[in-house]
């Protein structure tokens, strides 16, 4: 009976609660979508706000005056060795500002471009900003299709991820903002390789549409111009995994149509990006086209191209001649280094987002679902960043722009490792890397690693465009204003912009013996990096004492 009234009295334990219901399908795409607007909306918020505080950088008033000729004149005046499409995108901006435009202005294209901002009644930041709003557009559909690669790859965690890493990264944002090619061009390519990936799908709608958005590319920049044997490769590997169920024979045509499609198409869309500027193809240049022998002049002369294009081409090849001088890593040395680009790319690209991206690179190959992506994701950077270290030019990551945008695709693809460690790894990546572009907040023209010591250390390591492209005038204006009023002023600036413009009345410090350099010394980091005789003389007998946006040093004497 004790043991039976022992049992009666016993506590029975209560029932576990109910596991927290989990998130319905709709949740998580909603979720989802929330983040993808926030990434966006901090990118378009870190491009705006870049773009209105920049003065013109070197190359925008080319742009900007080619753009404007477009809208009023219809001719193929200026600009030649660049192919129309990104100034008419840059063109629908300018429609928007309807700036006052003389088209008969004497002098080269510089002259042409400073002509119209600073001389013809226009307000040249309105301007710009119009200018530049376009490719601010091009760079956000460009973050869509990121993100919406890498969730086709890997699903909507390696969407997210690949779009952290592209929202975040320095250049990108830095380039987004500006009126210029380099951005506009990575993108179109970028869709071109999403869609020729999609056509293992649906090959009868994606193939003629990644012919489009190569075509973009190339009526871009002549530099997507290796691009275009690759897509169709691309493509007709594409078009022989949707047919698998067809006979050999078949599968075979198919991709040679596929491969004929992307490259028709392609070219279509060149062909129509000039007829949109000129339906009669006319051709004025207000620059002599350099005369060019050899196998690239026969190349630029067999393409099936507009002739513009050809003489685009001609005067690209006659560049790669010059014998330009670059500067790495203190070094000051005449023609090009074949790793200047991968070396200035390890200085300007985030640390998370290039171990990510070497992480998401070794997944695709590694991860059998993902191998038969390896092609699209890594063929690409590699075959146009091979060809980009043949260059003449070693003036800035700008001609590498596809890389951090193709690793940050890569990137994402780690979230397929199913491992809490793994997860957590990729997760403080992707923080350090949004943490090091924020900080850098709003230079980041000059931004560099903290390896390198950050974007205050870029101009002893790299130089021009990676980081200082003139576009600091304005802050310069504002500082002498308010730091130093009354100041004598000696100024070496490299850029494109007008100081008095701006307020700058400064004394030409080369034009005078040292000993009249007297006051503030101000020397854009550009010219400062490759200073010789007098300058480099005045640089080392004069004390720095502020910097303006990392791009130009202020220096007393």
């Amino acid at each position: 009976m004790m043991a039976s009234e022992h049992l009666g009295t016993a506590t029975i334990p209560a029932p576990a609660p109910p596991a927290p219901p989990l998130p319905r399908p709709r949740d998580r795409r909603l979720l989802v979508a929330l983040l993808v607007a926030l990434l966006l909306a901090q990118m378009a918020a870190a491009m705006v706000t870049t773009a209105v505080r920049q003065t013109p950088t070197i190359d925008e008033p080319v742009y900007v005056v080619t753009a404007t000729d477009y809208l009023h004149e219809h001719r193929l005046r200026y600009n030649p060795e660049h192919p129309p499409l990104g100034k008419l995108l840059i063109a629908a901006g300018i429609t928007v500002a309807a700036p006052h435009y003389d088209p008969d202005v004497p002098g080269t294209q510089g002259d042409a471009g400073r002509h119209l901002l600073y001389e013809s009644g226009n307000d040249p930041g309105r301007l710009m900003l119009w200018a530049r709003l376009p490719v601010i557009a091009l760079t956000l559909l460009g973050g869509l299709v990121v993100f919406a690669f890498a969730r086709d790859l890997a699903g909507r965690a390696a969407g997210l991820v690949a779009l952290a890493l592209y929202a975040f990264c320095p250049d990108v944002v830095a380039h987004g903002s500006l009126a210029t090619l380099d951005l506009p061009m990575t993108a179109f390519l970028l869709t071109s390789v999403w869609l020729a990936w999609r056509a293992r799908d649906r090959p009868r709608l994606h193939v003629p549409l990644a012919g489009a958005a190569l075509g973009a590319a190339v009526a871009t920049k002549m530099s997507a111009l290796p691009a275009i044997p690759l897509l169709m490769l691309l493509a007709a590997w594409s078009v022989w995994h949707a047919r698998a169920g067809a006979g050999r024979r078949r599968r075979m045509l198919s991709m040679l149509g596929s491969a004929g499609t992307v490259l028709a198409v392609a070219l279509a869309v060149v062909w129509a990006a000039y007829l949109a500027v000129d339906p009669r193809l006319g051709f004025a240049p207000a620059e002599p086209i350099p005369p060019l022998a050899g196998k690239r002049a026969l190349v630029s002369g067999l393409l099936p191209l507009p002739p513009a294009y050809g003489a685009g081409m001609r005067l690209q090849f006659a560049m790669e001649y010059y014998p330009w001088e670059g500067f790495l890593f203190g070094r000051v040395y005449t023609g090009p280094l074949w790793y200047y680009l991968p070396v200035a790319l390890l200085v300007k690209m985030p640390l998370g987002l290039l171990a990510l991206g070497a992480a998401g690179a070794v997944t695709v190959l590694a991860v059998p679902r993902l191998r038969p992506a390896a092609p699209y994701l890594l063929l690409p950077p590699a075959l146009l960043l091979a060809v980009a270290t043949t260059g003449a030019r070693d003036f800035g990551t700008r001609y590498a722009l596809f890389v951090p945008v193709f690793l940050a695709l890569t990137g994402g693809c780690v979230t397929l490792w199913r491992r809490r460690w793994a997860e957590a790894l990729a997760g403080v990546l992707v923080l350090w890397a949004a943490v090091s572009s924020l900080r850098t907040f709003p230079y980041y023209l000059p931004y560099a690693n903290e390896a390198f010591g950050g974007p205050a250390r870029t101009h002893r390591l790299l130089h021009d465009s990676n980081v200082d492209w003139g576009q600091d005038l304005g802050a310069l204006a504002d500082r002498l204003r308010e730091r130093y009023p009354g100041e004598r002023v000696w100024l070496v600036y490299k850029g494109s912009g007008v100081p008095s413009y701006y307020g700058i009345h400064a004394g030409a410090p080369l034009t005078v013996p040292p000993e009249r350099v007297r006051g503030l010394l101000v020397v854009s980091d550009s010219a400062a990096a490759k200073a010789r005789g007098r300058l480099a003389e005045l640089i080392r007998t004069s004390r720095p004492v502020d910097d303006v946006g990392h791009s130009i040093t202020v220096y007393r004497r």
